[in-house]
Order: C-alpha cells, then sequence, then structure tokens
C-alpha cells in the first residue's frame, strides 16, 4: 500500500472545464450541499475499501508564514483568493497502486457543481515519500 495526498484546488489545473469555472460562492445552497454530500458519500467508500486515512476542506482564508531572522516577527502575506493555486482542501488515500491512486482522484473529480453536473476538476495527485531524499 502506498499513500497519495489528493489536492483539491479552488479554480487550479492546466484548464479549467467549463463546469468548474463558476465559484462556489456563486452556487446555490443546495448545489453546495449535494457537493457536500457527494464528498461525503466518496469518503465512506473509501473507508470501506480501507483505503481512506483522512481528509479536509479548507477555508479561504490564511497567511503565508516566514522566518525573518532571530528575535524578528515572522512576515506574513497572502493568500491571495484570485490566485488558480488555493488549495479547497485535500484527502489522504492508501491505495495499491499508483493507477488505484489515479481512479480515485478522478471520481473526486466527478463531484457536482452548478446544476447538478460533474466539475470535471483538476486534481493534483501527490505520492508520499517513503524514504527521505538521498543526498550525495
Amino acid at each position: 500500500m502506498a499513500k497519495y495526498l489528493l489536492l483539491k484546488h479552488y479554480r487550479g489545473g492546466p484548464k479549467p472545464h467549463p463546469n468548474a469555472e463558476a465559484p462556489m460562492e456563486e452556487w446555490t445552497p443546495d448545489e453546495i450541499s449535494e457537493h457536500i454530500a457527494f464528498m461525503g458519500r466518496f469518503a465512506e467508500d473509501l473507508r470501506e475499501r480501507g483505503e481512506f486515512v483522512d481528509g479536509q476542506a479548507l477555508s479561504p482564508e490564511g497567511e503565508f508564514v516566514r522566518y525573518d531572522g532571530e528575535g524578528r516577527p515572522p512576515v506574513t502575506d497572502g493568500p491571495f483568493a484570485e490566485t488558480k493555486d488555493l488549495i479547497a482542501g485535500w484527502m489522504i488515500i492508501d491505495v495499491e497502486t499508483k493507477e488505484r491512486a489515479y481512479e480515485a482522484a478522478a471520481v473526486l473529480s466527478s463531484a457536482p457543481g452548478p446544476g447538478g453536473k460533474p466539475l470535471h476538476e483538476w486534481l493534483e495527485v501527490r505520492p508520499f515519500l517513503s524514504e527521505p531524499p538521498v543526498v550525495e
């Protein structure tokens, strides 16, 4: 088994599908409820298969923090909601193969959006490192 991180982006990916272009703040309450219910059903299916590890939705608010030297306060900035790379949430899965991770991500990509149509949302699939990289 290998762990993978499935990252959901706000408006992220190479080129958004037309169903994924409307920001969630423009969806109806019923569309948001159905989207969240789909996510719950998807997580439950993964639990039943023994593949679900964890998952969380993230607020669009937050800050970047950086060390700015000993005795100095941290520097903070952003994130900026207009960027395409703002992360909406994540899910960790533990699956047998990379292909199974892709299959799970594809199902998650089909979550409903406006009008109940699948979003065809881009998801980033990142494997966990099993060992630290070797530095020579």
